[in-house]
């Protein structure tokens, strides 16, 4: 375990080096054989050789003799020729920002804290560009859970309020679902124009999809919403601090209004399930106060915030909690 561990940045990188050279859609498309993988990727052939037998040993790939293939899952979520491709999450999750909290890691753990100024809860930090260009395959399998539990497509008109809409991917599956939806989305405004592309893309028209530039905590989100989407932010702050702001989204929903929150929920041993409970480790090493919370944590910040109902529904490996006004 300790060996796997040290060695565990190897597997990061050569999984990141093969999606930017296209190796498992070149495989995909036939070329199996170390000269021809090489000729369509534009590298070297010790460099190919070297780097399939790697992935080999690791999982990602079947090696034949002299001749390589895919794995089921590097065939569906990492051949760029397959609808369910997901290397793109790539170019977010393993970028030198988030990677370089790590080095520092000691030091988190001795403080408990970091400066708000070097953390990706910095205002209008820029990391979080490549995050809306790169995780909508990601997040479109929870986009379309929050659809489902909030049966979106027979409920009539909607004002939805996407806030640090990111990619802009919840609230947009919303509006493709219900032509009725109207989304007005928050976050910073770089970010707020990858959204903005993102719903012209998959058929959202403009006046359907609105805008608000600007800090989360201190915008005017206006009033009168039947839904306000709170996807992966809890997890950056504290509880204090998440109490406040949910009593803001409370007041931006009308009488009957739902807050829709989507988070790395762990079990209450804190331990369980895997991803969830791991999840923690990101936001000592990325924020000033962050962590996660168990479904009983959000309830209890549901119910300081002034909501009532709360219901958890599984969408892993994150969860969909719906809270009522």
């Amino acid at each position: 375990m300790f060996f796997d561990a040290m060695f565990a940045y190897t597997r990061t990188a050569a999984v990141k080096a093969a999606l930017q050279v296209e190796l498992f859609t070149a495989i995909d498309e036939g070329n199996q054989a170390v000269p021809s993988m090489a000729t369509r990727c534009r590298s070297s052939e010790r460099g190919i050789a070297i780097l399939c037998d790697y992935l080999t040993v690791a999982g990602f790939l079947r090696k034949i003799g002299d001749r390589y293939a895919l794995t089921q899952d590097s065939a569906v979520f990492l051949s760029k020729r397959s609808p369910a491709y997901m290397g793109s999450v790539a170019d977010f999750l393993a970028t030198p920002e988030l990677m370089d909290n790590f080095h520092a890691l000691a030091d988190r753990v001795r403080t408990g804290t970091m400066a708000k100024a070097a953390s990706t809860v910095s205002d209008d930090n820029a990391v979080w560009v490549p995050f809306a260009k790169a995780m909508t395959p990601m997040m479109m399998p929870t986009a379309q859970a929050i659809a489902d539990v909030l049966q979106v497509g027979t409920a009539g008109p909607l004002r939805v309020l996407d806030i640090a809409a990111g990619h802009g991917i919840f609230g947009i599956v919303l509006a493709q679902r219900n032509p009725q939806v109207t989304v007005t989305a928050v976050d910073w405004a770089a970010v707020l124009a990858v959204a903005t592309e993102h719903a012209a893309q998959l058929g959202v028209r403009a006046d359907r999809y609105r805008t608000i530039a600007g800090d989360a905590f201190a915008v005017d989100f206006g009033i009168g919403f039947d839904v306000a989407l709170v996807t992966n932010f809890l997890h950056h702050f504290d509880r204090q601090t998440n109490v406040a702001f949910m009593r803001k989204v409370h007041a931006a929903l009308k009488p009957g209004g739902r807050a829709v929150i989507v988070e790395f929920v762990p079990n209450e041993d804190r331990v369980s399930p895997a991803m969830a409970a791991s999840f923690a480790i990101m936001m000592l090493a990325g924020t000033p106060n962050g962590t996660t919370y168990t479904l009983n944590d959000l309830k209890g910040i549901a119910s300081d915030a002034g909501f009532t109902g709360v219901t958890g529904h599984p969408a892993p490996p994150q969860t969909v909690v719906v809270l009522t006004k």
